[in-house]
């Protein structure tokens, strides 16, 4: 049982960063892989990044790779999302989500949370 809560976003202009967080809770939550994932209006979910509760391994998609940086802080039970260089196509709902795998396949996530808003403007 995984209870995950994000918070985070906003509206920012094209080339600024912002900084998701994700508090999670439950007595399961260090067997498990806490990620990123997207969903655009009309598009389908996209897996962004994925980090390891317990080792802080990481997974990355490549449409972010080098803008983006998933961590962990396991003594405050929060996993962040680092987003610099922001682009009008990372307008997005993000969400914080957990998986039994250091997975890209959005799928395989179990819970989730309800979503913070990502808008970047042109």
């Amino acid at each position: 049982q995984v209870q995950l809560a994000e918070s985070g976003g906003g509206l920012v202009q094209a080339g600024g960063s912002l900084r998701l967080s994700c508090a999670a809770s439950g007595r399961t939550v260090s067997t498990y892989y806490i990620g990123w994932l997207r969903q655009a209006p009309g598009k389908a979910r996209e897996f962004v990044a994925v980090v390891s509760w317990r080792g802080g391994t990481t997974l990355t998609a490549d449409a972010v790779k080098g803008r983006f940086t998933i961590s962990r802080d396991s003594a405050q039970n929060a996993v962040y999302l680092q987003m610099n260089s922001l682009k009008p196509e990372d307008t997005a709902v993000y969400y914080c989500a957990a998986a039994r795998a250091l997975t890209s396949n959005t799928r395989v996530y179990d819970y989730w949370g309800q979503g913070t808003q990502v808008t970047v403007s042109s």
